[in-house]
C-alpha cells in the first residue's frame, strides 16, 4: 500500500478545526478501499490514491462530512460492484444522492454529437441546482486528475485539457472559487500550449527576486501609512495565475511590461467603511493611472466577488495593483461558493448560496424556453466567460452581462416584453444600434412600443450573444409565428438541399424528409420545419450526417471529394504549411520578424505560435519527440506588407556622456517608433543598454544593428531573445 492511511486524512481533518464525523468517513474510507481493491490508474499506481486525494481537497476546500464521504465515494457505483441502494442504506440518502449526482456527470464530452454533450451539460446544471456539492465534488476530481495527468496519454492530455478549459475552469469561476479556477487553468495550458507556458514561468522566474523584494518594499510602506490612520490591516502580495498572465499576451496582445497586475498588493480590513478609507491613503501616496480603478463592492461580480482593485504607481516607476477588501470578501474570493461551509461565520444562511446559484437556474429555465440542442453548450462555453461588463439602467440598478454583450441581450436580460417590444436604444443619452457592443460604466436605456404588431426580427437571432436572449427570440417566433416559421424552415431546408447536391424525385424526397423528422425527435414533417424557422434545429448541425445519409442510400457510386488543405496566410503576412483557416501569435521569447527563418508551433486552442528556427524554445521543444509533430514549417510572405513589428536590443558600451543620446539619435533616423529604454552602468565601467523599437523587418533590424555599431564606445549589439 503506498497511499495515505485513514489516520493521515483525519489528523489533516482535525486540523482544520471544524466539526466532523469521523466515524462515518472512516467507514467510507474503508468501503471504498474494498471496493477499489486491485484497480490501478495510469500510472500504475493503486487506483483508491484518486478517491483519497479527492476527499483532501474537499477538506481544503471547507466541505462537510458527507460531501467528504461522497468524494472518498464518488466512483465506487461507476466503476465497481457496489451499488446506490447499498450506499443509501449505510451512509443515508444525502451521501448516496451526491455520489449519484458525480455519477450521472460522469463525462462531458467536446468531440461527441452536439446532442449528448448538450444532455451531459444539461445534467451537470440541473445536478448544482439540486445539490451544489455536486459539482464540487466533480471539480475536486477533474484537479486531480489535472494534477495527474502526466500518465495519460498525449491525444488524452490534450482532449482532457482543453475540456478542462471550456467547461470546468468557466463553472469554478461563475461559482466564485478561484483558487481551483486558475490551478485548473495553468495546468490545462502546460499541455495545451506549453512553449508559451513555459516562456512565462522562465520569466517570472528571472525576475521572481526583485518582484519579491519590490512587494516586500510596497506592503511594509503602505502598512506604515495606515498604521498612522488608526487601521491594522492584513497585507499579502499576489503573483498572476500562469494563464491570466497568458490571456493578457497572447489573447490580448500586449507585452510582459504592459500587464500592470502581475504583481499586487493586497490589503485586507474589518469592514467595508475602512475599504474606501484605505483606498483614500493609496490614492494619497501613490499616483493612480487612469480608467483602472473598479468598484466591486458597489458593483460585485455576477460570482459574488467583492473587492475595490486600483492600480498605481509608485517612485521606481512601476505600476502595480492594489486590491482591497474585507475579510468575508476575502474568504468569498478565494473559495467562492465553498466559502458557505468553509467559514459559516463570514457566509451566513441560505440567502448568499441561493444569490451563487441564481445563474444556474437562469440558464435552465432559459433552455426549457427553447428546445435547442446548441444554445446549452455554448452557455457554458461562453457565457460563462471570467469577462463580464457592468452597465447602468436609466434608475442607477447594474446589470452585468458577458463580455460583448449588445443591446439586444442587454434587453433580454431585464424581461422578454421589453426585448420583444424594443425599437431602439439609447447608451449615455445618444441613440445606437441595436449591435452596439456594450462597455462597462454605460447608461443603457431601451425604448419600447405598445404598438401590438411590432416583433423581433429573425435577423436578432444572429446579432444577440447570449444563450438568454437567443432562447427568448426563439421562444417568441415559436408561440407566434407557426405558419410562417413552417414556411422559413422548409425555405431554409430546400436551399441547404441545392447547397449541398441533394436531388430525389418528390415522392421519395417526402419520404427522405419525413424520416429524418423522425429521427430528429419531431410528430411531425410541420413540426421539423416550424423548429427550423424559430431556429430550434440548426441545419448547419445535421447536414454532414444527413449528406452521408444521403450518399450511402441513394448515391452509392459517388465519393466525397476531398478538397487539399491549403496554407494558412495571416494578416501579418505568415503562412503556415499544411493547415488551413488558422490563428497566428508571434512568440514573445523571440520575438520573429519578416526576412528571419521561422516555424510554427500548433497549440492547443490557441492557433499558431510563430517562433525563429534558431529560438532556444524550439531546440528544447525538438528535443522532446511528444512535441516533434506539432512544429510546421512556415515563412514570411514576400510580397505581405509589413504591418510593424517590436524588438529589442542588448547594447554593451563604455559609458560616456551622450552615450544614450547618440544611440537614439540612430532610431530617429531610422524613423522607428521607440517603445522602451533602459540603461544601467555596470562594475566594469560599461553601460548596459536595452531598447525596444519598432520595426519592418529583419532587414531594416540588420541596419539598425550596423550603424548603432559605430557609435562612440559601443562594444557589442545583441538582438534579445536569440
Amino acid at each position: 500500500m503506498n497511499y495515505k492511511s485513514f489516520g493521515e486524512l483525519a489528523a489533516y481533518i482535525q486540523a482544520t478545526g471544524h466539526t466532523f464525523d469521523l466515524n462515518k468517513i472512516e467507514q467510507a474510507y474503508h468501503v471504498a478501499e474494498k471496493a477499489h481493491e486491485g484497480q490501478v490508474r495510469s500510472s500504475g499506481e493503486p487506483y483508491f490514491i484518486h478517491p483519497i486525494e479527492v476527499a483532501f481537497i474537499l477538506v481544503d476546500l471547507g466541505m462537510d462530512t458527507d460531501c467528504v464521504c461522497a468524494g472518498l465515494l464518488h466512483d465506487v457505483v461507476e466503476d465497481t460492484e457496489v451499488t446506490l441502494e447499498e450506499l443509501g442504506r449505510q451512509f443515508g440518502e444525502v451521501v448516496a444522492a451526491l455520489v449519484d449526482g458525480v455519477t450521472k456527470l460522469g463525462k462531458v464530452p467536446l468531440t461527441t454529437k452536439e446532442e449528448q454533450q448538450a444532455e451531459n451539460v444539461r445534467k451537470m446544471l440541473l445536478a448544482m441546482s439540486e445539490d451544489v456539492r455536486v459539482i464540487i465534488i466533480k471539480l475536486a476530481d477533474r484537479l486531480h486528475n489535472m494534477r495527474t495527468l502526466m500518465y495519460r496519454p498525449e491525444h488524452k492530455q490534450r482532449e482532457t485539457s482543453l475540456e478542462t478549459m471550456e467547461v470546468y475552469a468557466p463553472i469554478a469561476h461563475r461559482l466564485g472559487m478561484r483558487t481551483v479556477k486558475e490551478e485548473l487553468e495553468d495546468r490545462a495550458l502546460h499541455y495545451l500550449d506549453p512553449v508559451a507556458c513555459r516562456e512565462i514561468e522562465q520569466t517570472l522566474e528571472m525576475n521572481k527576486g526583485g518582484r519579491t523584494r519590490f512587494v516586500q518594499n510596497m506592503q511594509e510602506r503602505i502598512l506604515s501609512r495606515l498604521y498612522e490612520f488608526g487601521i491594522e490591516p492584513h497585507i499579502e502580495g499576489r503573483v498572476k495565475s500562469i494563464y491570466g498572465i497568458y490571456r493578457k499576451i497572447y489573447m490580448k496582445g500586449k507585452s510582459f511590461e504592459e500587464v500592470y497586475d502581475i504583481y499586487a498588493v493586497r490589503i485586507i480590513v474589518e469592514s467595508v467603511i475602512d475599504c474606501y478609507n484605505v483606498l483614500g491613503v493609496i490614492h494619497d501616496m501613490f499616483r493612480p493611472i487612469p480608467n483602472r480603478f473598479k468598484d466591486y463592492i458597489a458593483n460585485p461580480k455576477p460570482n459574488m466577488y467583492k473587492s475595490l482593485h486600483t492600480t498605481v504607481i509608485g517612485r521606481e516607476g512601476v505600476p502595480f495593483e492594489i486590491q482591497i477588501r474585507t475579510w468575508e470578501m476575502h474568504y468569498t474570493a478565494e473559495y467562492g461558493i465553498a466559502a458557505h461551509w468553509k467559514y459559516k461565520a463570514g457566509i451566513q444562511g441560505k440567502d448568499k448560496l441561493e444569490e451563487g446559484l441564481a445563474w444556474v437556474r437562469k440558464i435552465i429555465q432559459a433552455q426549457q424556453e427553447s428546445d435547442g440542442a446548441e444554445d446549452i453548450v455554448r452557455t457554458i462555453k461562453t457565457d460563462l466567460s471570467t469577462d463580464d461588463v457592468f452597465v447602468f439602467t436609466p434608475k442607477g440598478d447594474v446589470k452585468s452581462l458577458p463580455a460583448g454583450s449588445n443591446v439586444i441581450d442587454y434587453a433580454y436580460a431585464i424581461h422578454s416584453a421589453v426585448g420583444n417590444k424594443m425599437v431602439g436604444a439609447k447608451i449615455d443619452g445618444r441613440i445606437v444600434p441595436l449591435d452596439t457592443v456594450l462597455k462597462t460604466g454605460q447608461i443603457v436605456e431601451i425604448i419600447t412600443t405598445k404598438s401590438a404588431s411590432h416583433a423581433p426580427t429573425r435577423e436578432w437571432l444572429n446579432v444577440a450573444k447570449t444563450s438568454e436572449a437567443r432562447s427568448k427570440i426563439r421562444a417568441w417566433f415559436k408561440k407566434e409565428r407557426r405558419e410562417e416559421n413552417i414556411a422559413e424552415g422548409r425555405a431554409s431546408l430546400e436551399i441547404e438541399f441545392k447547397r449541398n447536391n441533394i436531388l430525389l424525385p418528390e415522392k421519395e424526397m417526402a419520404e427522405f424528409i419525413q424520416n429524418l423528422a423522425r429521427r430528429q425527435h419531431y410528430d411531425s414533417v410541420e413540426d421539423f420545419y416550424a423548429a427550423i424557422g424559430y431556429g430550434g434545429m440548426i441545419l448547419s448541425k445535421i447536414m454532414p450526417r444527413l449528406k452521408e445519409d444521403y450518399l450511402r442510400r441513394f448515391k452509392k457510386e459517388e465519393a466525397p471529394v476531398l478538397q487539399p488543405v491549403r496554407p494558412s496566410k495571416n494578416s501579418n503576412g505568415v503562412v503556415v504549411e499544411g493547415i488551413a483557416d488558422m490563428q497566428v501569435k508571434f512568440a514573445q521569447c523571440c520575438n520573429p520578424l519578416p526576412g528571419d527563418e521561422i516555424i510554427g508551433f500548433v497549440t492547443r486552442g490557441h492557433g499558431v505560435s510563430i517562433h525563429k528556427k534558431d529560438c532556444v524554445n524550439v531546440r528544447s521543444s525538438m528535443a522532446d519527440e511528444t512535441q516533434r509533430d506539432r512544429w510546421l514549417n512556415a515563412h514570411f510572405e514576400s510580397t505581405a506588407v509589413p504591418k510593424g513589428f517590436r524588438s529589442t536590443l542588448d547594447i554593451v558600451a563604455h559609458d560616456r556622456n551622450a552615450l544614450l543620446a547618440d544611440i537614439s539619435l540612430v532610431l530617429a533616423n531610422f524613423r522607428v517608433p521607440l517603445h522602451e529604454l533602459n540603461a544601467r552602468e555596470l562594475k566594469n565601467g560599461n553601460a548596459d543598454i536595452v531598447v525596444t523599437f519598432g520595426v519592418q523587418g529583419a532587414e531594416q533590424l540588420s541596419n539598425i544593428i550596423k550603424n548603432i555599431g559605430k557609435v562612440e564606445g559601443v562594444i557589442s549589439v545583441e538582438r534579445s531573445g536569440k
